[in-house]
């Protein structure tokens, strides 16, 4: 397999004169002395000017002869080569490439959406213009692929698969790093230099968004229930503790299972407490 190899070049400013002198010496003697032989340096200098090119910065342009690879310019600047060379810019500037969310199954089934950034440039203009037909496109179809096999390597969260110590949604680096990772070696056969891969989007599908946001909404509940009823034992305990201690208010089992259950109902429910005089006994 062939490399990238650096092709140097002539000044084109040179050239330029010398150009300049194959056409309007030619010129002024065809008009002047009606000299038909001035024909072949005219033409000459006609076809050296094709030779001329502009390489900008971070841009560069691959060189072909006859199909035969010569060499790559990547200094910036004016420059003549052999008219018969072929010329292919390539750019050397770094890319964003925001890919439209996608649908993909997680590693449980799950379908959910999900995007990514990828910030790339052209490293090897070899590869990159004769390893694949389109490196722009090849980006695009193999940032996809990453991301399905990405996405089937880890859960969206750990609702359904409890073991799972990293998910997309919580991963954050390390899932970046894995994809950054996929991606490099998928687009090195293209001669592309990954800076940068991350995800930018990810939610569930919209046919199980509405299931899911319950499901989360129901998790966080039983959560504040839970810390709500270990908070309520406590007061209880401290209010049962106090009475005894201070020897306020002598009360049998039956009384404390009935302090115990208002208490309880009180400081656990969702709902302002209601209150209600009782005008008779502690038994009424």
């Amino acid at each position: 397999m062939k490399e990238e190899k650096s092709f140097s070049p002539m000044s084109g400013y040179l050239m330029v004169v010398i150009v300049l002198v194959l056409i309007i010496v030619p010129i002024l003697g065809l008009f002047l002395m009606k000299m038909l032989w001035l024909i072949v340096p005219l033409v000459l200098g006609i076809f050296l000017a094709i030779g001329f090119l502009v390489v900008n910065p971070n841009e560069s342009a691959v060189m072909v002869l006859f199909g035969a690879y010569k060499g790559t310019i990547k200094k910036n600047g004016f420059f003549w080569a052999n008219p018969f060379l072929a010329r292919k810019k390539i750019s050397l500037r770094a890319r964003n490439l925001d890919s439209d969310p996608i649908k993909v199954n997680d590693k449980v089934g799950n379908p959910i959406m999900i995007g990514i950034v990828l910030v790339w440039r052209v490293q090897d203009t070899f590869k990159a213009a004769f390893e694949v037909d389109d490196y722009s496109h090849f980006v695009d179809i193999q940032s996809e692929a990453a991301i399905r096999k990405l996405a089937g390597h880890y859960p969206y969260d750990n609702f359904d698969d409890e073991g799972a110590e990293t998910t997309l949604r919580s991963g954050g680096e390390e899932v970046n790093y894995v994809l950054e990772e996929e991606l490099t070696e998928r687009l090195a056969i293209a001669g592309i230099e990954v800076h940068e891969a991350r995800i930018s989007y990810l939610a569930y599908s919209s046919e199980i968004a509405g299931a899911m946001l319950r499901r989360q909404q129901a998790t966080a509940i039983v959560a504040a229930r839970i810390k709500i009823v270990e908070g309520a034992v406590s007061m209880v305990e401290m209010a049962l503790e106090q009475l005894s201690d201070k020897n306020i208010i002598e009360m049998d089992d039956d009384k404390k299972a009935a302090m115990v259950s208002n208490l309880m109902v009180v400081l656990c429910s969702d709902k302002d407490a209601t209150p209600i005089v009782n005008t008779g006994t502690l038994h009424q």
